[in-house]
């Protein structure tokens, strides 16, 4: 079991696995690692073949570790995961991949999740494409502005491993992707 310990974005990152290791990881250098990472993706994410019966999945996530994590443990179902570390790489990832998921981090430079969200429900061609919010704002405002913005479901940070499968499952599920 994984879970983050959120901070400030700017600030330390911690990732604790179990019970007892503690890894802290700065975030400088971001810019940089961020642009390198969306090159590397969007290459990989070009070589790689649709199947049929494995449904697509965008994780989009500025956070470079917590991407990483998520897409990591992502690529354990039965799905081919694309990745995307800002709202604008997201939705034009969403646009040219047709996912049947996208899992969103809420606060991203530029365009926020709910942004991307917003633009993901006004697109017809996206109109059976599940969302999932991932933010550490507060599971209150979470439960409220989700919906608003069209989501199908959310998980607030630090969150569960076990429990975002559980929610992808059942997200795609409800659409008709599982």
């Amino acid at each position: 079991n994984c879970e983050w310990l959120m901070g400030s974005k700017a600030g330390r990152q911690a990732l604790k696995s179990g019970s007892s290791t503690r890894t802290t990881v700065s975030i400088d250098n971001a810019t940089q690692q961020n642009e390198d990472a969306a090159r590397a993706r969007e290459s990989r994410s070009n070589e790689t073949m649709t199947t049929d019966s494995a449904p697509k999945i965008l994780v989009a996530d500025d956070d470079l570790e917590i991407l990483a994590l998520v897409a990591r443990h992502l690529s354990s179902l039965p799905a081919e995961i694309v990745e995307a570390s800002d709202g604008e790489e997201a939705l034009r990832l969403a646009r040219r991949e047709r996912p049947a998921l996208v899992v969103l981090d809420v606060m991203m430079p530029g365009m926020s999740g709910w942004e991307v969200c917003r633009e993901i429900r006004e697109d017809e061609s996206l109109r059976g494409t599940g969302v999932i919010m991932l933010t550490g704002i507060g599971e209150r405002l979470n439960e409220m502005t989700s919906p608003l913005y069209g989501a199908d479901g959310f998980l607030d940070k630090p969150f569960e491993l076990d429990d975002l499968t559980d929610k992808v499952r059942e997200v795609l599920a409800g659409r008709g992707s599982a």
